[in-house]
């Protein structure tokens, strides 16, 4: 599922930044300096690398810092040599995957919006002392119930959907099993020692993750849960593996797991945006134990804010050893960074974040560098409709999906909406040339779509025959407000 995007960058403007310079991806010419990282340089060339990319050569992370940086060696994106990165890129994915672009009809349920990690570029989640029951504290959040979160999913699958992604803040509460919440509590001060409260502390009690899990997965809906950063919360305060607690969560019902919280695979770039993450190693480790346990997953890159083209290059190449290791890998989802309302923003970190000619170039040398990754997806959500059908000629075959409700992109400052229909999906995809097809969250099932033969509407769920998924009601378009989600959820982006 996820993300590309326009984010108050200066659009078109070709230095990459917004008028910045190359070296600090998100940031003012500073940044690097300013966080004391190294100024992108390599020892290799920019033609050597584009020559390389031509010909189909695995490249290196030197190869892939001169591609997005269209040449280390000079100030700003040149236009021409971007051009070049993205033809090249584009011919890659017309020779691996065809002109089809593929989408799916899902849906965001998100469980809760608590959360005390405080990552620098979030404005999703909520401090989870506002949620307390004793609290007074007004907020904007929610927490779900394991029947609310049932009845959401139910209601979806009446409408045709068929994948359900869920992507939660750390609620203090949040706990694998009962036999979890034992070990937490038994802490001598399990608040500060390993961020836990017991439920009964809380307004709502959103269950465990296994019931949660349970929950969701009904009817025979593909459920895509569980990032790296909530399997590491499912196991805190124990020495239980990630493939253990994967296989557990597998059990009650979760089919893949979303590799969000990747943000940047760089410690010192997470050491300045989110502190309380887990580290990089954690991050693969856990990737490596949902594949263990025999579920797909996802992979993704949140960049344009105080990284440089180096972190990104890096960045791909832990995603590719992954993928070498594990083959586990469905897609790569580049998430544009959404500026306007993060406290990377408000604190003066950052003033923007990347441009339009940074996002083509982000997505173009994903699909030159990961060579063992089938699929580059393109976001209508954070670039917007029109350039996010540009991203498709830049080297992506998917469009995301229906997302019939959006609040993580949406709360950061997001203006293009919250839902597509097949409609719409057909007539962009048909504009620009290419097939539009429906698709299972893994690929594996897919259908081509005939444009003549409209009105459009899934037919892969277990409860879809093509009607339209909202019948009557108008899409989010440019900068629109979207659908209002299933059942009233109030969801999130999967992959962000």
């Amino acid at each position: 599922m996820s993300s590309g995007g326009d984010s108050g960058a200066s659009g078109s403007d070709e230095s990459g930044n917004g008028g910045r310079e190359s070296g600090a991806a998100g940031g003012s010419e500073s940044d690097a300096s300013e966080f004391d990282f190294a100024a992108p340089a390599t020892d290799q060339s920019f033609e050597n690398a584009l020559a390389k990319a031509r010909d189909g050569v695995r490249l290196t992370v030197d190869d892939a810092t001169e591609l997005l940086a269209t040449g280390t060696a000079s100030r700003g994106i040149d236009p021409v040599r971007k051009e070049a990165v993205l033809e090249a890129a584009d011919r890659r994915r017309a020779e691996e995957v065809g002109d089809e672009v593929t989408f799916v009809a899902n849906l965001n349920n998100n469980v809760t919006t608590a959360c005390n990690t405080g990552c620098l570029f979030c404005n999703f989640k909520d401090t989870a002392h506002a949620f307390e029951a004793d609290s007074d504290a007004e907020h904007a959040g929610f927490t779900k119930t394991p029947a609310e979160s049932r009845e959401v999913v139910e209601d979806a699958l009446d409408m045709g959907v068929y994948e359900v992604c869920s992507v939660s803040g750390l609620h203090p509460a949040f706990a694998l099993n009962e036999e979890h919440h034992e070990i937490l509590a038994a802490r001598d001060d399990p608040a500060s020692e390993v961020n836990y409260k017991p439920p009964e502390a809380y307004a709502t009690d959103p269950g465990t993750y296994v019931e949660q899990m349970a929950a969701m997965s009904v009817g025979g809906v593909h459920l895509h849960s569980m990032t790296p950063e909530e399997a590491y919360h499912a196991s805190r305060g124990t020495d239980w593996t990630y493939e253990t607690v994967y296989r557990e969560l597998a059990a009650a019902g979760l089919d893949s797991a979303p590799g969000t919280a990747a943000e940047i695979l760089v410690d010192e770039v997470r050491d300045v945006i989110c502190p309380g993450k887990i580290r990089t190693g954690d991050w693969v480790a856990a990737m490596e134990g949902a594949a263990a346990a025999g579920l797909d997953v996802t992979s993704t890159m949140m960049y344009g804010h105080v990284e440089t083209v180096a972190h990104r290059a890096q960045h791909l190449e832990v995603i590719r050893d992954l993928q070498d290791r594990t083959g586990a890998i469905t897609e790569f989802v580049p998430l544009s960074f959404i500026h306007q309302n993060t406290p990377l923003y408000r604190q003066g970190v950052v003033d923007s974040g990347p441009s339009r000619a940074e996002d083509e170039l982000v997505v173009a040398v994903a699909r030159l560098f990961l060579d063992n990754v089938d699929h580059v997806q393109a976001s209508w959500v954070k670039s917007g409709d029109a350039h996010g059908l540009k991203l498709l000629n830049c080297g992506a075959d998917d469009f995301m999906g229906t997302i019939l409700s959006e609040e993580i992109t949406s709360r950061a400052g997001g203006e293009y909406g919250e839902y597509r229909s097949f409609d719409d999906y057909v007539e962009m995809i048909t504009a620009i040339g290419r097939t539009p097809v429906e698709r299972s969250t893994d690929y594996r099932t897919r259908r081509r779509i005939d444009p003549d033969d409209g009105p459009h509407g899934p037919r892969l769920g277990p409860r879809a025959d093509g009607t339209p998924l909202l019948a009557g009601r108008s899409s989010g378009g440019e900068g629109g407000s979207g659908g209002a989600g299933a059942a009233g959820a109030s969801s999130a982006d999967a992959d962000d």
